[in-house]
């Protein structure tokens, strides 16, 4: 009854190209994972939180294709986003003689798929890489699009590698044992797409909002396969950031800064990344781009999804210190992604440091 149920998409990148499966039911799905897998050992990297629920599910749908499963369990959290435990994916690839062409298949949210694409692309130079998030923000954003990394302590994502997967699969069903916090931080990088390039899905989540928190499913399959459909469509156009991609990072450098401000984990990345936005938005209305009524709005928005609004005090200079290690910044100016008008996002340079701490003081009230 759920192939009726199930959408793909498809980030076409020419030899590079893979599909992205979203619906209920598919860590079932043999037939949609065997085809991605060429060899008969599989690694499988996840979480001690994800692992007691879909480990086993997943183990069995690939042994229904003679693949042995190897796993890898670490511990939970974005404070092991790191080196050391970045190593004991190595340690075990290494320990188990995997080879160049042994999947690996992040099972967990965006942590366990950026350390596990970050390990497959350096493991023998690049081993076949596959996505199973089981978070509403790793299936609608960090899945899809190749960006892996681990954390510094000077800097969120500093060390990494583009590296794009050979598969996504999306089963809402796991939605289903998310913490209700952890589902209202996906939300932030769901409504980012509707802000920054797809102003009629905004108004989509505007009157449908507290159905995906009530976790109505089809209203998150919608939420997910659009999200998805946006981010494959810039991905496509701009697979290494060098230009539109960038967008996608509305409310991320403001968003890091109160992560690595706060340390890594106090806030989840999508409460971060929220608050970021209020940021932004507050700046795009400095330089006469927004009026009041857009960023009453996003606030709005926002607050139906239960996410932060107003930045931490970690007062004007920490913020600009740590907003001068991300990566958008160019020639030593720091760029930013603001927005336009609703559905329309910019990377810009012109704001002033005034202009920038004007905006922080006021979303810190």
């Amino acid at each position: 009854m759920f192939e009726n149920l199930m959408r793909t998409l498809e980030v076409s990148l020419a030899e590079r190209s893979y599909p992205i499966h979203i619906g209920p039911g598919l860590l079932d799905r043999a037939d949609l994972l065997l085809p991605a897998i060429k060899a008969k050992k599989a690694v499988v990297v996840t979480n001690e939180t994800v692992a007691p629920l879909y480990l086993e599910r997943l183990s069995k749908t690939l042994r229904q294709g003679g693949v042995v499963v190897q796993t890898v369990i670490l511990p939970d959290g974005e404070s092991f986003k790191n080196w050391e435990t970045l190593n004991l994916i190595f340690d075990a690839l290494l320990g188990t003689h995997c080879e160049r062409s042994t999947p690996l298949i992040a099972l967990g949210g965006g942590v366990i798929g950026d350390m596990g694409g970050f390990a497959a692309a350096c493991y023998q130079r690049g081993m076949p890489f596959i996505q199973v998030p089981t978070t509403l923000l790793s299936q609608v954003d960090s899945s899809v699009g190749g960006k892996t990394a681990i954390n510094h302590p000077l800097g969120k994502n500093m060390i990494g590698a583009f590296y794009q997967p050979r598969l996504v699969l999306a089963d809402i069903a796991t939605l289903d044992t998310l913490p209700d916090r952890e589902l209202k931080a996906g939300l932030a990088e769901v409504i980012k797409y509707g802000l920054i390039r797809d102003p009629e899905f905004l108004v989509w989540l505007e009157a449908n909002i507290e159905r995906v928190l009530a976790r109505d499913q089809a209203a998150l399959i919608h939420a997910v396969e659009r999200s998805c459909a946006n981010k494959a469509e810039v991905v496509a156009c701009d697979e290494r950031e060098s230009g539109e991609r960038a967008l996608l990072n509305l409310g991320h450098t403001f968003g890091h800064a109160i992560e690595t401000g706060l340390g890594y984990g106090t806030w989840l990345h999508g409460e971060a990344v929220a608050a970021g936005t209020m940021v932004a938005c507050e700046l795009s209305q400095i330089l006469g781009w927004l009026v009041p009524a857009d960023v009453r709005r996003v606030r709005e928005l926002f607050s139906r999804a239960g996410l932060p609004v107003v930045a931490p005090p970690l007062g004007v200079a920490r913020y600009l210190e740590l907003m001068r290690h991300d990566k958008k910044v160019q020639d030593g100016r720091l760029r930013l992604v603001l927005l336009q008008e609703i559905g329309r996002a910019v990377l810009s340079d012109v704001a002033s440091d005034e202009q920038i701490a004007e905006a922080i003081r006021k979303a810190g009230t």
